[in-house]
């Protein structure tokens, strides 16, 4: 059969998830040709797509971009939000289609690294468990931990009928009630570092990401900043996730929101 499914089209151009496109297209949201879609429809560069009544350019995979972001504590990770908070997509560069996506959230009070694409199959395969990255957070909290406690932070513990664990954990800096340790969880679920310190009565007073799989924050990143990946990385996080590559022709923003140098560590190739 000829062309791509509907989903996989709409999500490499930044619309979602396939999950959360299944659902667009079952709820009649989006048109091929005039007429409804339907799930697992094939399109090709010859038909006409139409997203709540927006037509989509062409049904081809588009230019991958990726954001390197330093989130500001405060600021939350929703495209909207009804109280009128700040969002981390308010100061992003605008796309000519298709929207950004986070890849893994980061809850209101904690700051750092967070990426963005807007390609969506490259957004889901870095953020899916099954991918294998590991997450590594510094976190500042009121006592330094026995050898005894940070083991069992490593075994695992009970946290809201879920068993939770550090992969690593390593003391970093500190005393007295500011203590500094980073820690490594494998897949970043909802407040998953607050929640192992909190079965072992440890208050979390700061908590950063720095390293998302390969890709480290960059200390000169201020908080609150974007850049664009450089081309090598882009090119090098596709060869890590085993996904094919076209080179941008270029990058969004203004040449000084440029990454400066490679953001990435060596890093294994992941497997299906």
């Amino acid at each position: 059969m000829s062309g791509e499914r509907i989903q996989k089209v709409l999500a490499a151009q930044g619309y979602g998830s396939r999950r959360e496109l299944e659902k667009w297209i079952t709820a009649g949201r989006v048109v091929v040709n005039g007429e409804v879609a339907e799930l697992g429809q094939r399109v090709t560069a010859a038909d006409v797509i139409e997203v709540d009544g927006q037509k989509l350019r062409t049904p081809k995979t588009q230019q991958t971009e990726i954001l390197v972001l330093n989130k500001s504590a405060g600021v939350i990770c929703t495209h909207k939000d009804p109280e009128g908070r700040k969002t981390i997509y308010d100061d992003l560069p605008k796309l000519k289609q298709g929207r950004w996506l986070s890849v893994g959230r980061l809850d209101v009070q904690t700051s750092g690294l967070i990426l963005l694409t807007n390609d969506g199959q490259l957004a889901n395969k870095l953020s899916h468990p099954s991918t294998g990255i590991d997450r590594e957070y510094a976190v500042r909290i009121d006592r330094q931990l026995s050898e005894e406690e940070m083991s069992l932070l490593q075994a695992g513990v009970e946290s809201e009928g879920e068993r939770l664990a550090f992969s690593d954990i390593r003391y970093y800096n500190g005393s007295e009630r500011n203590v500094w340790y980073h820690v490594v969880v494998m897949e970043g679920k909802n407040r998953e570092v607050r929640r192992i310190f909190e079965a072992i009565d440890c208050q979390v007073s700061r908590l950063k990401r720095v390293r998302f799989g390969p890709v480290v924050l960059p200390s000169w990143l201020r908080n609150g900043q974007w850049a664009s990946m450089i081309t090598d990385d882009v090119a090098e996080l596709h060869r890590i996730l085993g996904l094919r590559f076209q080179a941008p022709k270029r990058a969004h923003g203004k040449a000084s929101k440029v990454a400066r140098t490679s953001c990435l560590l060596p890093y294994p190739k992941l497997v299906d």
